[in-house]
């Protein structure tokens, strides 16, 4: 059962599990290298390599999540709203809006 009816609701949890800078700092590497990937992809019309992102993505985070937060990701109980929060916290980090 899902106890955010939006988005809004859920972001603020969302930063909650993500207080540690360098669990932070991991979704940000994985994100970026996500994006990288999909770059060479589309570039090199490798279809193959789409299999890495989620790998590249998830694997990062979920080691600042296990190491370093010492929690469990979002991910697992929310799986769209996670998704669109590391995209959020990508882009809030990279305009300054978020300390990394």
């Amino acid at each position: 059962m899902n106890r955010y009816q939006s988005f809004r609701e859920f972001y603020p949890f969302y930063l909650s599990q993500h207080e540690d800078l360098t669990c932070r700092r991991l979704h940000l590497v994985g994100s970026l290298l996500v994006l990288a990937v999909i770059a060479v992809a589309l570039l090199t019309a490798n279809w193959l390599l789409l299999v890495l992102a989620p790998l590249v993505g998830y694997g990062f985070a979920w080691v600042g999540h296990f190491v370093f937060e010492k929690n469990k990701p979002a991910t697992f109980e929310y799986p769209l709203y996670s998704f669109m929060g590391d995209w959020v916290m990508l882009w809030q980090s990279l305009t300054g809006k978020l300390r990394m």
